[in-house]
């Protein structure tokens, strides 16, 4: 089918707001449904590879596609405030207003994204704007405290402060002077507005009001849009399409073995035909086709198999499970945890008191692809943590979430506890099948201050998982209080004592039928035109002096130009997590980003400097800006603003 592609595109919001839009519609006029796509990563430059793999191909199958930058971001007017800010999810209502009115739309709106673009069209959902019907969620979240890249079990994640730099640079970009002849002024007024987030997300440390909004999960019966939730089991947002289809009815899922990208093109393989499923569910709910879209099974997951632990993984062994959730193949086992064993219940006393450098092989918690991002071998973390095991002489297959509960002390109020769960092969290998936080100032609701030596029972949820485990593997339970950097440390040295629990599993019968997707969709070639090659690099680094260990993580995404319009852009990118053992106060994180844009004599280039510390009672976090305007033969304009929080540690 031929289809009009126009990018440029302005619609107008009720206070006079104007955001930039790209369309991909048929070209034969008569009203289709539409698919809207709403996030701040630009559409101009940074997006385009991935937009042009989706919309053009629906766009074919007979749909209005639309790409919209967010308020305040790529070439849209305004200012961006936070992420999903009642702005934001106004805004969104109001596009799908303005969609749904214009002459070739049929009046019916669909949403979609990945990771911004899937929380906020679950989040727009829950506004119920009259036109949206259906929404196609991946890799997103219904809890905003709970799962996502803030805060995990109430501990304070690593990547809150990494994002918060990334986003910074991000809305610091500048418009497309060829799209917005106020270009400068706008530029100058977003860097003088623009937030760093990492002082609100750093501060809200409990579930209070600011996680609720754009929490769907605070009332499910909200979600009248027909919801499809895609998620991966090496992406940080594996939890989202069970709580989805457990709490809305005729929802749908899918889990497959991938990182933090579309299923169509993301590793590892197997990839499905992700296109090819939303066009059948849009068709299903935009356009009233009858195809049993609506019969599907509720949750198809990808079920992962022993293989050796591989942090660069292009493919995993497994085989697709179709279940009805919850399912009647799954019944619960409870393993009572002895001195050192698993299922054979004993008085012990274990103290936990881990390394500060230990989570080296953690990975990253929403990994992009195979440049060592996902969790790798575990047994040297295992090696330092409190271990219980069982031999699983005949295998065993897990689908679910584990729940574990302990019975502990701590010497210290701050304090958190890591459970990992791990196929350990015979030749000592370890597998992570999935984790679990618990902050325990969370033990309990409000969140509370341990008192140390005092005795406490507590719940720690671990992560939904579908896993067989080989014959002749054991099932591993690893408990630490230190998971560098993917927790920030906790202000003291902490030595927990553990005196019991029990470890209950979602065991599978293996009786779930299969499932076959159609074969993924083969993108067009890329567009852009390379001028220097992409780079990335993941090193460790440990001074045997000093003992600091440093993890080092880079990414130049390379020079490219756009061939319809000339924009060349670039961005690079310097991570640096640094520790020393024994004391949790040397933490520390260093994020340089840089972004640069040029055509002809114009050009920008935006450098962003981020630096968290922190001391027994505070974390204090820094950032520098600095941009750099020309447009011809003038001297630069130099733009410059520095931000400083220091956030008391109240649950962290």
């Amino acid at each position: 089918m031929e289809i009009i592609d126009r990018d440029g595109i302005t619609i107008p919001l009720p206070d006079g707001t104007r955001l930039s839009a790209r369309i991909w519609r048929p070209a034969h006029g008569d009203k289709v449904p539409a698919i809207l796509e709403y996030i701040p990563y630009r559409k101009r430059d940074n997006t385009l590879p991935r937009d042009e793999t989706i919309h053009p191909w629906m766009a074919a199958q007979g749909y209005a596609c639309l790409r919209v930058d967010i308020r305040g971001n790529g070439d849209s007017e305004g200012i961006f405030d936070d992420e999903y800010s009642p702005t934001e999810l106004q805004d969104a209502c109001d596009v799908i207003a303005w969609i749904a009115e214009q002459d070739w739309c049929s009046g019916s709106v669909g949403m979609m994204g990945k990771s911004w673009g899937g929380f906020n069209c679950l989040q727009t959902a829950f506004l119920q704007p009259p036109a949206l019907k259906a929404v196609v969620s991946v890799c997103s979240t219904t809890d905003r405290f709970a799962d996502d890249i803030h805060f995990k079990g109430g501990t304070l994640l690593g990547e809150n402060f990494g994002w918060a730099a990334l986003m910074l640079s991000y809305a610091s970009r500048p418009a497309d002077p060829l799209l917005r002849p106020d270009w400068r002024e706008d530029f100058r007024r977003r860097v003088a507005e623009l937030p760093h987030l990492a002082d609100p997300w750093t501060s809200h440390q409990s579930r209070d009001a600011y996680w609720k909004h754009g929490s769907v999960c605070e009332d499910y019966s909200r979600m009248k849009a027909a919801v499809l939730s895609v998620g991966g089991w090496n992406d940080g947002y594996m939890n989202t399409p069970a709580h989805l289809v457990e709490n809305i009815s005729g929802a749908k899922a899918i889990v497959g073995p991938w990182v933090h990208q579309y299923p169509h093109t993301a590793v590892p393989a197997p990839r499905i035909g992700f296109l090819t499923e939303m066009k059948t569910w849009w068709d299903r709910w935009l356009k009233g086709i009858e195809n049993g879209a609506d019969q599907w099974p509720n949750y198809r997951a990808y079920m992962l198999q022993s293989e050796t632990p591989d942090a660069c993984a292009a493919e995993r062994k497994g085989y697709w499970v179709a279940e009805q959730m919850p399912s009647p193949n799954v019944a619960w086992q409870e393993l009572g945890l002895g001195d050192g064993t698993l299922g054979n219940a004993a008085p012990f006393t274990a103290v936990v008191s881990t390394p500060q450098t230990l989570g080296a092989s953690a990975g990253e918690y929403f990994p992009m692809g195979t440049s060592a991002e996902m969790a790798g071998d575990q047994r040297a973390d295992d090696a330092h943590s409190l271990c219980f095991e069982q031999l699983q002489p005949e295998g065993l297959r897990l689908l679910g979430a584990a729940r574990l509960k302990l019975t502990l002390s701590a010497d210290q109020p701050f304090a958190f506890v890591c459970a990992r769960l791990c196929d350990v092969a015979p030749d000592g290998s370890s597998t992570r099948i999935a984790h679990g936080l618990l902050n325990l100032h969370h033990r309990s609701d409000p969140p509370a201050p341990l008192v140390p030596g005092e005795s406490v029972e507590v719940e720690v949820v671990l992560d939904q998982m579908a896993y067989e485990m080989a014959p002749g593997h054991t099932l591993r339970l690893a408990l630490s209080n230190t998971y560098w950097p993917f927790v920030w440390p906790s202000p003291a040295m902490v030595a927990l004592t553990v005196t019991g629990g029990a470890l209950s599993l979602p065991v599978h019968n293996g009786a779930a039928g299969g499932w076959d997707f159609a074969a993924p969709e083969v993108p067009p070639p890329g567009r852009l035109k390379r001028l220097t090659e992409a780079s990335e690099s993941r090193k460790r680094e440990i001074d045997l002096l000093t003992g600091e260990e440093k993890l080092i993580v880079t990414h130049d995404s390379g020079e490219t130009e756009n061939p319809d319009h000339g924009l060349i852009t670039r961005d690079t990118m310097v991570e640096v997590w640094s520790i020393r053992e024994g004391d949790p106060l040397s933490a520390r994180c260093d994020v340089t980003w840089t972004q640069h844009f040029r055509r002809g004599d114009w050009s920008i280039d935006t450098r962003v400097d981020a630096t968290q510390t922190g001391s027994a009672d505070q974390l204090k976090i820094d950032a520098k800006l600095i941009a750099h305007i020309k447009d011809g033969p003038e001297a630069p304009e130099i733009i410059e603003r520095t931000f400083g929080a220091s956030v008391a540690r109240r649950h962290v």
